[in-house]
């Protein structure tokens, strides 16, 4: 009965970001108030200090933010997994997994296929990312068994070329320091992926990045527009 009561938590993307564009965003307004010579020199010359202009701006952008990870990126989960034309019987991979949100969307399409996801578990980049939260989500969606969580590295994968239908990631090759590391990654997802296959690359910078190093590995690719104001889609044909 208790775990009827218990929902799936998917996690607040980027939180110390979230945190510092907030807290500076409100400590710069405070700054803007209190600090008389900004007072002063603002009555002085008409203008408004610097700190009451930037500051809104960081609060709001924390917000947004917010808002994404609690409600817009079910909506840009959804648009992905609505652009593969699903049997039910696919080999699907997320890349950089999390909380499970787009292995566990993926699940629920699948009859006979298994959904596998992978991470390095970084709690910088989503709160409470853990190999055991992302398994009680799969309990709680109901797809446990159609899916699998493993520990791996998006630049040197375990899996055996051409083993996967569809490859998804979202938000998560942007964190890979190097440009190096990034095309390698690119590669990587390339590599698993069957002939045939489908991947999509979600992020909100580097994408032109992908597009490049995906092309220059042979494969058919298209760029969608913008979704929530910087996330974009990169569609992979191997």
């Amino acid at each position: 009965m208790a775990n009827a009561l218990v929902k799936p938590d998917y996690g607040i993307d980027a939180p110390g970001v979230i945190r510092n564009l907030i807290g500076i965003g409100i400590g710069l307004a405070i700054l803007g108030w209190f600090v008389p010579t900004l007072r002063i020199g603002a009555l002085v010359f008409g203008l408004r200090p610097m700190t009451w202009t930037i500051a809104p701006c960081l609060v709001i952008e924390g917000i947004l933010m917010i808002l994404y990870s609690k409600k817009w990126k079910f909506n840009h989960r959804d648009r992905m997994l609505n652009m593969i034309p699903w049997r039910g019987d696919e080999q699907v991979l997320d890349v950089g997994t999390g909380r499970g949100l787009l292995m566990i969307g993926a699940a629920k399409k699948l009859k006979t296929g298994r959904s596998v996801g992978i991470d390095i578990w970084s709690t910088t980049d989503l709160s409470g990312n853990s190999m055991e939260k992302t398994l009680q989500n799969a309990e709680l969606e109901g797809v446990r068994a159609k899916v699998e969580v493993q520990n791996g590295d998006a630049t040197a994968m375990k899996f055996p070329d051409n083993t996967f239908d569809v490859v998804l990631s979202n938000l998560c090759i942007h964190n890979i320091p190097t440009s190096e590391g990034r095309d390698k990654a690119c590669l990587e997802i390339l590599r698993v992926l069957k002939p045939g296959g489908k991947a999509l690359v979600s992020d909100f910078i580097k994408t032109g990045d992908y597009v490049k190093a995906f092309r220059a590995a042979g494969a058919k690719v298209k760029i969608g527009g913008r979704h929530y104001f910087t996330v974009r889609i990169v569609e992979v044909e191997k």
